[in-house]
């Protein structure tokens, strides 16, 4: 049995590691013998917990984003003379996301298969994204898409592909089972976004629209972001903030968050970031939680309009704080919405997830 080594680039609370964190959970269970290089330091993640053998290699992120390039192709330069040990192995390189390609260099120098998870459309600037295309074209044998609109937007010709839809953890699953939807839980109806710290990801465009409506008590939001006390307060700090939004930050635990979640909003900005699948709107849909979501990627094979939710533009503020507001006074609406979403987010379980991982591997 060929041993399968994991490369991903940063552990942080974010989707990509999420997703890899199954992959390693999946085929543990089936005995594969397994290893992970993460770049980075001791930083908490959810790889931390990942049951393989850890490895690090460098890399760190700066303000300065020529500082990061450089950092990053550093990191690639070390991973990849890193990996050289590998040449006599009988072993798979397994690259989550594009950016680990000093990996999937080293696979191909080596003669070691390669296969590529990937997440991402949205790399800038556009000679990077052409480059790291570039070294899937060399050096991948197989690609994994996490959604049918990433497979079409970043097709490659002549490398076998394959959706896998990304799943959540059975813990969340077995969670949202047993979850009654509140429609608005302590007498407040609660408004939901989880994401990274990333203008693209429409963190402005929540704090406005929590402003247009901070004028209803009974609307609160809750903003949960996987970034630090002095990320937030740096990225924050000439913004005037509503009183009826709260901000968690480095948070572990989402669950209690989508318990009492009334709608969970997803405003990634089209024209900088186009989420390709969207994990925090299956984990919502798991809790029988309505969505409000862009109206173009990923989102929309979770989500269809007045079904489990609205397809929205984020720039559309002010038409989405009124639909928060018909929403909060119609309760009826928000039940039989809870209702379609919790079916739906059926079609995404955790055992069609880790079968479709494995079968990857029973077919090398």
């Amino acid at each position: 049995m060929k041993k399968i080594i994991f490369f991903h680039l940063l552990n942080d609370y974010s989707g990509s590691p999420k997703v890899l964190l199954q992959v390693i959970e999946a085929v543990a269970k089936k005995g594969f013998e397994a290893e992970l290089y993460v770049g980075g330091g001791a930083e908490g993640g959810f790889l931390s917990s990942a049951p393989c053998v850890q490895k690090r290699y460098f890399y760190k992120r700066f303000e300065n984003k020529y500082l990061t390039l450089l950092s990053y192709s550093l990191s690639q330069l070390i991973l990849f003379i890193k990996l050289l040990r590998y040449r006599h192995a009988s072993a798979i390189f397994y690259v989550n996301t594009l950016l680990p390609f000093g990996a999937a260099l080293a696979g191909r120098v080596l003669g070691i298969q390669v296969i590529y998870h990937i997440h991402e459309t949205s790399i800038r600037p556009r000679p990077l994204k052409l480059f790291l295309r570039w070294m899937v074209e060399r050096c991948s044998s197989e690609n994994i898409f996490v959604s049918h609109f990433l497979a079409k937007a970043e097709s490659f010709t002549n490398i076998e592909s394959r959706v896998i839809y990304n799943s959540i953890p059975q813990n969340m699953v077995s969670s949202g089972a047993n979850h009654v939807y509140p429609y608005a839980s302590g007498n407040k109806f609660n408004v939901l976004m989880i994401c990274s710290l990333k203008a693209y990801k429409g963190v402005n465009e929540f704090v406005r629209i929590a402003d247009l409506l901070s004028g209803q008590q009974d609307i609160e939001f809750n903003l949960v972001l996987g970034a630090s006390d002095s990320e937030v307060d740096d990225f924050f700090s000439s913004v005037t903030l509503p009183d009826n939004l709260t901000i968690i930050s480095r948070c572990k635990d989402v669950i209690p968050y989508y318990q009492r979640a009334s709608v969970l909003l997803s405003l990634s900005k089209p024209e900088e970031w186009v989420e390709t699948f969207g994990l925090t709107i299956l984990e919502a849909l798991s809790f029988g939680v309505p969505c409000i979501v862009p109206p173009v990627g990923g989102p929309v094979e979770l989500v269809s309009e007045d079904k489990e939710g609205y397809l929205i533009d984020s720039n559309r503020v002010e038409d989405i704080a009124a639909k928060l507001a018909f929403l909060h006074k119609n309760p009826e609406v928000c039940f039989r919405l809870s209702e379609a979403a919790r079916v739906k987010s059926l079609s995404f379980s955790v055992d069609n997830f880790e079968s479709d991982v494995i079968e990857v591997f029973n077919g090398v």
